[in-house]
């Protein structure tokens, strides 16, 4: 057990099933980042008899249904991975008093952040400091409502706005490739702090609450590609960390997506009240936190970074 864990009262964990073990030692203790390469080379050839077996390979595997894709047929696997839905496949909960899931996942730790210490499992604290990167923004979520968003690789890729809002700017990080399954998370100090990710800063329209999206990406899934960004975070990237990119969303309009399934972090001030109970399935669009009242939008940390069309 971390002394960050010790710090905060938490039990060690004991015992984990040998199959947990098993696929932490099959999907981690592996060349993770030639293999994300690799994968990403693969699931782009184009050839019908590589599709068929890899999809049939896919379906054996996990729960992968296509009903609700717009199309039926894929020229690649990562034509199937980023798939779009057919029109309605997710409704938008257009109440302005709920912040909505930004993804299909299954919802895994959440609830309130200990000082800037939250919970990627039990047993296993992460600072904010070092997942975002910066003491002013960890300051921010002292005490912040959380929620970890996991995509499975068989679920719906895309992600989507929560709210009205504006976003901007964007700070990428380069990292490793853990699994961000359970065993990963039971075992692996920090995890989220490790991989590589992105910060995405979201105003609320309306409310003018700050919120925070972290896309995590994973083994296999090293590429994060945001619609209003000109190219993809992936560990080709070789641009600044900070950037300084701004865009307006609707709710419910696509953000971007994964290239295979990972994890969206969601962290949002005091106040937000949880809607999605840990271990359920959530998808894009329905009710993930309650806004609390309307605040004022805080002119020192927005005006420096908001271009002239926004003040």
């Amino acid at each position: 057990m971390t002394q960050l864990a010790r710090a905060h009262g938490v039990p060690d964990v004991h015992y984990r099933p040998v199959t947990d073990e098993l696929n932490f030692l099959v999907t981690n203790r592996i060349p993770r980042i030639a293999l994300t390469r690799f994968m990403g080379w693969f699931s782009r050839i184009e050839h019908p008899l590589i599709v068929r077996l890899a999809l049939a390979l896919w379906r054996a595997f996990a729960d992968l249904r296509l009903d609700e894709a717009k199309k039926s047929h894929f020229t690649s696997v990562h034509d199937c991975f980023v798939r779009e839905l057919k029109e309605g496949a997710r409704p938008i909960d257009a109440n302005p008093a709920v912040l909505t899931s930004p993804c299909d996942a299954i919802v895994g730790a959440s609830g309130s952040v200990r000082g800037t210490v939250a919970f990627q499992a039990k047993g296993f604290p992460y600072s904010l400091l070092d997942l975002l990167g910066d003491a002013r923004t960890a300051a921010r979520y002292v005490d912040a409502t959380y929620v970890t968003l996991r995509i499975t690789s068989s679920m719906y890729h895309r992600f989507h706005a929560p709210h009205d809002c504006r976003v901007g700017p964007v700070t990428y990080f380069s990292g490793d490739t853990w699994n961000v399954n359970p065993p990963a998370l039971a075992r692996v100090q920090s995890l989220f702090c490790k991989n590589e990710r992105a910060l995405i800063r979201v105003l609320l329209e309306e409310s003018g609450h700050e919120i925070l999206l972290v896309p995590v990406a994973a083994v296999l899934v090293a590429s994060i590609r945001l619609n209003f960004l000109p190219q993809a975070l992936n560990l080709r990237y070789r641009g600044p960390n900070v950037i300084p990119y701004f865009a307006e969303f609707k709710k419910g309009e696509e953000m971007g997506r994964f290239e295979h399934g990972s994890t969206i972090l969601v962290f949002a001030p005091r106040g937000f009240k949880l809607l999605a109970a840990e271990g359920s399935i959530i998808r894009a669009g329905q009710p993930l936190m309650r806004v609390p009242a309307k605040l004022r939008p805080d002119p020192e940390f927005w005006m420096p970074t908001l271009p002239s069309s926004w003040k």
